[in-house]
């Protein structure tokens, strides 16, 4: 079972895209040719653009990161670190004798190096990096040519990274090379039969998997392919990319959200923070050296067009109706991306490949696709409550919504459902005062709840990883007066915090609110769930704390801070996001580290999940509690109300057989982390991983998330928070009536 280690930046806005090489290993591995042999990769070199970029992207480091801390050996030594594991998470490709050497060369000075221009570092290591996974692609072939493998053999594969050394041997390296290409057949294994289950219980036939040429995919022969690919991926690394690593890394020695952004890294959080692009209007994935289609945007150009279907693989792009097409197997994701992007007008052609192995070429004019599965969606519902407590949720739009009411209620209410997915904001366009947000999307949901007279409000933000910080000010609004949204303190060094402020004394939304938090919920959405708890304005419920980032983040042109902004647009130098500020909520805490806790808790996979929260990742911050700001008190979250609610819920959770199996999930995957191993005999193998897909619903889940699928869905879990924001609503009026 794959850990979330990789997902949960995604959920950051801090590092929404960042270029790591980690996703290189996870996801690139794969070539179109079985047992092709590859040419030593040619060695990366420092440019003088390099040189300019690093210097002046440590220069503002220096100056802007809110600790002001200089760059000195710890630095240095943190990012060498950090550079080692951003590259060989897995320790796998550097032999012992290897981080030997470049210790005792690099590891003191890396930092002060690169502020000086020189990034020898960087590319020795990376050029020896490609050296190693020559070898070890060379012996994962020659494992596989021979097949082997003894599957009923009592042996296991480490997964605990942190538990990992690095192979002090050639015998050791080889090894533990042919313990993780067992691993790899494996989970091939795994697929192929959760394929053949699902599509027995659907009463349908196997898709068997197919190469280019239409021969039948077996285990041996993909994973043949993926160490192929893997040489033929990392030769298409760009000086951009080593860059990126590489003073990410030292950045974050200083804290885990400052980072380096290459152009192509910049250009793409743009584009999801503003929820538009030209192009088509499809998610792509690279595997086993293809472009494999993932999504389709509802509303797009390819879903009008109506031919490009999800999994299908992408091999050639053309441009206009009669370009040359080029073939673009093993192409990096990014490359393609480029290529199948456009003005919108124009038209691109692709070549593409079915499940069923049968290949068209599709043309597809390109238009401007506005991201709504990224933009806040809203659902209303109707909870109906009988004399003996029992409670019944209906979808008025629903077909059978009429038969579904329950005759015998005593009381219902009506509660609106919003799922924000990010604090998103077209920076550009809000320049010119257009373009959308999530406050002003909000905003337009909250005033259709007045108009149809909604009861109660729940906000769902249990996958929103942040964004605009002014944007959770602006929504926090919508829901109090004036008064302290959250307060920022710009340097550790005594400066005074700054409290940011509601301006407008209306309030959008008067009645109850209810907002559900994750440990995925973090920054912006801590920033709001954090206010409108201090402020007793609504509940919090969900995992036991929210994420626990409490820092802001400020993004930075490098092009802009070293030419001005008349060069910018003709010198795109990539980007810097930089730490500039802690933030505390108004009653003065901080929610670094700690998060936002909830006033109600339910059972929910995320709780448990790895290396997810703050506190998991590398060098987090630390800041003290700062005075409390001026702001005024709702008495719609008093411990009396708090606690009637929470009573409640707790009751019907331990009388629900799905909360119940959700509990059983979460132990079983405590209890598979706990064992760090993984089993790789065959037998053992599958037993274990018959228990763990039970939680194979709630990784789907999660991967929808990853992959921009938004929108309010309902089930046990949604259902419960309304019939506790029923009984939050009927306690406050109880309150009122007293």
């Amino acid at each position: 079972m794959k850990t979330f280690t990789d997902r949960r930046e995604r959920f950051l806005s801090s590092s929404l895209f960042a270029f790591s090489l980690l996703l290189f290993l996870n996801v690139a591995c794969n070539a179109a040719q079985t047992g092709q042999q590859t040419e030593a990769p040619q060695a990366l070199k420092q440019t003088v653009r390099d040189k300019n970029i690093s210097i002046n992207f440590c220069r503002m480091l220096e100056m802007r990161h809110v600790s002001r801390k200089k760059f000195d050996e710890s630095i240095s030594t943190r990012g060498f670190e950090l550079y080692l594991k951003a590259i060989d998470p897995s320790k796998i490709y550097f032999m012992q004798s290897d981080v030997d050497e470049f210790d005792a060369a690099f590891a003191r000075t890396m930092a002060q190096s690169a502020k000086k221009g020189d990034l020898t570092p960087a590319y020795v290591i990376y050029n020896r990096f490609l050296q190693r996974v020559d070898e070890r692609c060379a012996t994962a072939r020659a494992l596989l040519e021979k097949n082997e493998f003894d599957f009923t053999k009592d042996e296991t594969f480490q997964r605990d990274k942190k538990l990992l050394k690095y192979p002090a041997t050639d015998a050791e390296a080889a090894d533990r090379m042919r313990k993780r290409v067992k691993f790899e057949l494996l989970t091939f294994e795994a697929e192929e039969r959760d394929k053949e289950k699902e599509a027995a219980e659907k009463g349908e036939e196997v898709v068997k998997e197919q190469t280019l040429d239409g021969r039948a995919d077996d285990p041996v022969s993909k994973l043949m392919r993926r160490y192929s690919t893997l040489q033929k991926r990392l030769r298409q690394t760009s000086n951009d990319d080593v860059l990126e690593i590489y003073l990410t890394a030292i950045a974050n020695a200083y804290d885990p959200h400052t980072t380096y952004m290459s152009p192509k890294s910049y250009e793409n959080f743009t584009i999801m923070m503003g929820l538009n692009l030209e192009g088509i209007g499809a998610t792509l994935q690279w595997d086993d050296g293809y472009t494999i289609v993932k999504r389709i945007v509802k509303g797009s150009p390819a879903e009008k067009q109506g031919e490009l279907k999800v999994e299908d693989k992408i091999v050639g792009v053309g441009q206009g109706e009669s370009g040359p097409m080029e073939d673009v197997v093993d192409m990096k994701l990014t490359d393609v991306v480029d290529k199948i992007r456009g003005k919108g007008g124009t038209t691109v052609r692709l070549d593409v490949v079915s499940q069923d192995g049968k290949r068209k070429q599709i043309s597809i004019v390109r238009e401007k696709v506005d991201l709504e599965d990224s933009a806040a969606q809203a659902a209303i519902y109707e909870v109906y409550q009988r004399a003996d407590g029992s409670m019944t949720v209906v979808d008025p739009k629903d077909e059978k919504a009429e038969e579904q009411r329950p005759a015998d209620a005593v009381s219902s209410l009506k509660i609106g459902v919003i799922d924000l997915p990010s604090f998103y904001l077209d920076m550009k366009a809000k320049l010119l005062s257009s373009g959308r947000s999530a406050s002003s999307d909000v905003r337009a949901i909250l005033e259709d709840f007045n108009r149809q007279n909604v009861d109660a409000c729940v906000v769902d933000i249990r996958y929103n990883g942040g964004g605009s910080l002014p944007e959770a000010v602006e929504l926090t609004g919508l829901f109090i007066e004036t008064g302290a949204v959250v307060q920022t303190k710009p340097s550790e060094f005594g400066d005074r915090p700054r409290a940011l402020t509601d301006p407008d004394p209306s309030i959008v939304w008067k009645k109850p609110l209810v907002i559900m938090t994750s440990r995925l919920s973090a920054s912006a959405s801590e920033i709001f769930s954090g206010a409108i708890k201090d402020y007793g304005r609504g509940i919090v419920v969900g995992d036991e704390t929210t994420h626990g980032k409490g820092s802001v983040q400020s993004m930075m042109e490098l092009a802009s801070a070293i030419f001005g902004s008349l060069l910018r647009e003709t010198s795109n130098l990539g980007a810097m996001k930089v730490t500039i500020q802690g933030y505390y909520l108004p009653a003065g805490e901080s929610p670094q580290l700690q998060g936002v806790r909830s006033d109600v808790q339910l059972p929910q996979f995320t709780s448990v999940l790895e290396d997810i929260a703050e506190s998991d990742l590398d060098y987090p911050l630390t800041f003290e509690a700062v005075p409390p700001a001026s702001y005024p008190r709702f008495g719609y979250a008093t411990p009396e109300i708090v606690k009637a609610v929470a009573e409640k819920s707790k009751e019907r959770v331990a009388a629900s057989k799905e909360f119940q199996e959700e509990i059983e999930k979460i132990q079983l995957y405590k209890d598979s982390v706990l064992r760090k191993e993984t089993p790789l005999n065959r037998d053992k193998y599958f037993a274990e991983l018959d228990k763990l897909n039970a939680n194979k619903e709630e990784t789907d889940k999660l991967q929808d998330v990853v992959n921009g699928e938004g929108g309010v869905v309902r089930d046990y879990y949604l259902d419960e928070v309304l019939y506790l924001t029923k009984d939050y609503y009927d306690t406050i009026q109880r309150q009122l009536a007293n």
